[in-house]
């Protein structure tokens, strides 16, 4: 970029929301050169977030903190779900923004920009071939799959503004990795708000076992898949991951709640038995298995919150994600009227969470004494360690081993190296590099 024109830009929520962020970039990258200070940029983007109470607060927190540091005549654009959501209200109450976007013209930015105009296409943006500036990796790429979702979980207002599920083709998901790959990238992430139904919009149950057919035949790449939907998930796709050579197995699987009653409540398709007998497939072969749950949701009766207790306690998740029931309009948790008090919500997720950390540490504690291939990403900021992580493990959320010894001299990042695991102190593993 040789540009003297900066721009500054916040990507918030979920990394589906990152790819359409990275597509932004690629519009304006002859335009502008990105900068981490947002009072020196001409323009600033917000990607925003709009799933949840805190994820709409921080977007609402980003877009006003950039206002009051914007110079003159820079532009502050708004783009993403919560200015989807609320696209009706928040050019009202933020008359600071210049232009505001919804989830529709992440490729038509550079347009609006330079007619300094606001648009709200009614169709939503899914990625094709575009080009895209990737960020935070010189070997770690997302891939987008699909948008839009068909499942109506009772507490998820997301398909009211995404739209239902539209899957990109095979072949174009393909040439994107390949494209990628030969850039450099090695590592990649398929993400979706529903991965397991890929495809189904066009008919096809077995979309993603499909398309693991074909990221099979690309040599010197690792693949993991994220958002597996339970009811959509099948044995077969299981028994497929397992069997690929590239995609590695790693279950991101959201369950949400254990007991038959929640998950009706929830309206989350598919029986407690069903979704078991999926989860210890998944441990029949070394794997990774991540899961969210949501505590306090209107229904959830002591009784229901202890059985969910047991259940992650026992089953002993790599990684669990502890959420609040959030209370959004649009939804039909919203109209329920057996709400739980906030202090019983906050009680419960506090319970959740100490038994999420210690189901953790179990985790981590199972890696001591093992050797595994871990891509490298570089010096942490002190510059103390090597951070490194496990090609299993999915970049950010399930986080890296510190080397503190190395057998091999010149490291690059993005490389795979043998990595032995020797302890774990406190919540972090430690180890180091060895020549196999």
């Amino acid at each position: 970029m040789t540009s003297t024109k900066k721009l500054y830009l916040a990507s918030l929520g979920c990394v589906k929301n990152l790819i359409d962020s990275e597509v932004m970039l690629g519009r304006l990258k002859n335009e502008y050169a990105l900068t981490d200070s947002p009072e020196e940029a001409d323009l600033l983007i917000v990607n925003t977030c709009g799933f949840i109470n805190p994820a709409k607060e921080e977007s609402i927190e980003t877009i006003l903190e950039l206002a009051s540091l914007k110079k003159e005549n820079a532009i502050l654009a708004v783009a993403g779900c919560l200015s989807e959501r609320y696209k009706d209200i928040l050019p009202k109450e933020i008359p600071e923004v210049d232009i505001w976007t919804g989830v529709g013209d992440f490729d038509k930015i550079d347009k609006l920009v330079k007619e300094k105009k606001s648009q709200f296409s009614p169709k939503v943006y899914l990625i094709h071939n575009e080009d895209r500036i990737i960020t935070g990796s010189s070997y770690h790429a997302y891939i987008k799959l699909s948008e839009g979702c068909n499942q109506k979980c009772a507490f998820c207002a997301i398909p009211n503004f995404k739209g239902r599920l539209q899957s990109r083709e095979i072949p174009e998901i393909i040439e994107e990795i390949k494209r990628l790959k030969d850039k450099g990238f090695k590592d990649f992430s398929l993400a979706s708000q529903d991965s397991s139904s890929y495809l189904r919009d066009k008919g096809i149950k077995n979309g993603l076992e499909r398309l693991i057919d074909e990221i099979d035949k690309i040599e010197g790449i690792t693949v993991k898949i994220l958002y597996l939907y339970p009811a959509t998930t099948t044995k077969r796709l299981i028994r497929r991951i397992f069997a690929s050579p590239v995609v590695e197995n790693y279950f991101d699987i959201p369950i949400q709640h254990i007991s038959p009653k929640m998950l009706k409540i929830m309206k989350r398709g598919g029986s407690v038995d069903k979704l078991k007998s999926l989860l210890n497939d998944m441990k029949k072969e070394f794997s990774f298995i991540r899961t969210s749950v949501i505590v306090g949701h209107p229904g959830e009766s002591e009784e229901d919150f202890e059985e969910l207790k047991s259940f992650i306690k026992e089953f002993e998740f790599d990684r669990v994600n502890v959420f609040a029931y959030s209370d959004e309009e649009d939804t039909a948790a919203y109209k329920r009227k057996d709400k739980l008090p906030q202090n019983i919500i906050d009680k419960r997720t506090k319970e959740m969470g100490k038994i999420v950390k210690q189901t953790t540490k179990k985790a981590l504690k199972k890696y001591v004494g093992k050797t595994c291939k871990c891509y490298l990403d570089g010096l942490t900021e002190d510059e103390l360690f090597y951070s490194v992580r496990p090609k299993l493990w999915a970049p950010e959320i399930d986080g890296d081993i510190l080397i503190n010894e190395s057998e091999i001299e010149n490291l690059e990042i993005g490389n795979l190296y043998n990595v032995k695991i020797e302890t774990l102190v406190g919540e972090q593993l430690i180890g180091k590099i060895c020549y196999n």
